[in-house]
C-alpha cells in the first residue's frame, strides 16, 4: 500500500483520524503554532497537507489568501465540507500529489508555508524536492513554519529532528522560532 492509499484508508475510517479537533496535545499544539507565527497577519499563505481542515480554518483569520492542498480525496473532502460561504474566497482548496504537483505560487511568492505533521511521511528523495519547492516558493521575509511530532510511528519514513535539520540548514534561511518540547518540535525560519 502506498502513502496516498494509506492516507485515503485513514480519513474513510475515520473524518478525524489523529483525533486533532478533540486531543489536548492536538489542540495546544495548534495553539502554539499560532502564537508561533511572527505575524499577525499574511498576504499568501500555503497549507501543504491540510487534513481535514482544522488548522485550516486558524490559518484562514491570518491569512488574505491560502492554499491549503493534500493528496488524500477524503481529507479534501472532509475540509472543503467545513468552509464557511464567506471563507471561499479566500481559501484555494487543491487535491496534489505533493510534492510532485505544486500549486501555482502567486507573484512574489507566499508569504507564509507551513508544515504540519507532514515531511516526516517523505522517503529522502521526495523530502529533498519539497524542501526545494516550499523555499522556492517562500517570498524573500516570508515566515516557513514546520511542526513534528518527536515520537515514533510506524507509518513514519524519517524523524523530526532530521526533516527539522535538514531545512534549517540552509542558507537562505534564518531562524526565529524554535520551540522544543518532549512531544513536538517547532521552528520558524525566515527566507533572507
Amino acid at each position: 500500500m502506498n502513502q496516498r492509499q494509506h492516507f485515503e484508508q485513514l480519513y474513510q475510517s475515520s473524518p478525524d483520524p489523529w483525533a486533532v479537533q478533540t486531543a489536548w496535545y492536538e489542540r495546544r499544539k495548534r495553539q502554539v503554532l499560532l502564537g508561533s507565527l511572527p505575524r499577525e497577519q499574511y498576504r499568501y499563505g500555503f497549507e501543504p497537507g491540510c487534513g481535514n481542515g482544522e488548522t485550516t480554518m486558524a490559518l484562514l483569520e491570518r491569512c488574505d489568501q491560502l492554499v491549503a492542498a493534500d493528496f488524500a480525496e477524503s481529507a479534501v473532502l472532509l475540509c472543503n465540507a467545513r468552509i464557511q460561504r464567506e471563507d471561499r474566497r479566500q481559501l484555494h482548496l487543491q487535491k496534489l500529489q505533493l510534492p510532485q504537483e505544486w500549486p501555482d505560487v502567486p507573484p512574489g511568492g507566499f508569504d507564509l508555508v507551513v508544515v504540519s505533521e507532514l515531511a516526516y511521511y517523505l522517503d529522502d528523495e521526495d523530502l529533498a524536492v519539497f524542501s526545494e519547492r516550499c523555499l522556492t516558493s517562500l517570498a524573500p521575509g516570508g515566515h516557513w513554519l514546520m511542526c513534528h511530532w518527536r515520537h515514533k510511528a510506524p507509518d513514519l519514513l524519517q524523524n523530526a529532528e532530521t526533516v527539522h535539520a535538514q531545512i534549517g540548514a540552509s542558507a537562505a534561511l534564518q531562524t526565529v522560532v524554535d520551540h522544543r518540547e518532549t512531544d513536538f518540535l517547532l521552528e520558524v525560519w525566515e527566507r533572507l
